[in-house]
């Protein structure tokens, strides 16, 4: 089971504070750094000191670690053309020495795209999946051929489909609830399939309608990752819980209900049960971007027995 630590910056984090949790997170044996992609906090938040690029956030710590891999959870399909994300993360991914995945998805935070001047269009899920076609169409074009698309949304013609990426295959991740579309989309073009916030009843429903997707499209069902995002909350007691609990505004029992909570040895118990309906990766949602030690606990505590 691989222990991935997920932020979510747009709460309120500067480009340094990121820093210090990819460094904490390389240093501490965690596979990844994961973070969310959105312009706008959430709920009471300020978010001072203000928003950080997902990408721009990226490449500077492409440069700055050296092992973890880097990606997001998910890149609103809504900030982006797709010729130009596909140029940004192959770059990214040359800086980092082939470390980069690629979590996609539509956008949904209509507030953001208020707030930024940003096209909110109606019909969302055709223009992920162009965007998807399209993306992992001028990756996997030969140098020297050219790549064009006719789409709905989008029409490229005689790309010369560069630069490529360091990976021979940049793993693409694509999530969500949705009980068809999705399924399907993942089955044509996804490394990974990722369940955001879903009980264990609920991923392993969806995890079966994925693998069924890809089988109905010529792949095989473990062709895929499959994996969960869930929000953390460790403490070595139950004083340690409440306090972490309440430092993001939480209640302990609705953290224990809908993530990982309580005492090292009850988060092991939970992350045992999603393994067994077939999660293979846990993408740890951390709130509190100040708060190491917790990192260090869930490194020494709970990761140390997965292993």
């Amino acid at each position: 089971m691989d222990l991935r630590i997920f932020t979510e910056p747009q709460q309120g984090a500067s480009y340094d504070t990121l820093l210090t949790v990819a460094k904490a997170t390389e240093d501490l044996g965690f596979d990844a750094f994961f973070r969310s992609d959105h312009y706008l906090s959430m709920g009471s938040s300020d978010g001072l000191p203000g928003p950080t690029d997902a990408w721009i956030t990226l490449a500077g710590l492409a440069r700055e670690t050296k092992r973890i891999r880097l990606g997001t959870l998910m890149t609103a399909g809504t900030f982006r053309l797709p010729g130009v994300l596909a140029i940004q993360v192959a770059q990214i991914d040359q800086m980092s020495g082939g470390r980069v995945e690629l979590g996609l998805g539509t956008g949904w935070f209509e507030d953001e795209h208020k707030a930024y001047g940003i096209p909110f269009p109606k019909e969302k899920f055709g223009r992920l999946e162009e965007q998807l076609a399209i993306v992992t169409g001028l990756w996997a074009t030969e140098v020297g051929k050219k790549f064009s698309y006719e789409g709905t949304h989008y029409q490229l013609t005689d790309s010369p489909a560069l630069p490529k990426p360091a990976q021979a295959k940049l793993p693409v991740l694509i999530g969500g609830h949705g009980a068809s579309r999705t399924p399907r989309l993942a089955a044509q073009y996804a490394d990974e399939f990722n369940m955001p916030f879903g009980s264990i009843e609920d991923s392993e429903r969806q995890f079966g309608r994925v693998r069924a997707a890809a089988e109905e499209a010529g792949r095989k069902g473990d062709d895929l990752v499959y994996s969960n995002a869930l929000v953390v909350c460790v403490g070595k007691d139950d004083a340690e819980v409440a306090r972490r609990a309440a430092a993001i505004g939480r209640e302990v029992d609705e953290l224990k209900a809908n993530g990982l909570a309580g005492s090292p040895a009850e988060v092991v118990d939970k992350i045992a049960r999603y393994q067994a309906i077939g999660s293979r990766r846990l993408y740890l949602q951390i709130l509190d971007l100040d708060d190491l030690d917790h990192l260090e606990l869930i490194s020494t505590q709970v990761q140390s027995q997965l292993t």
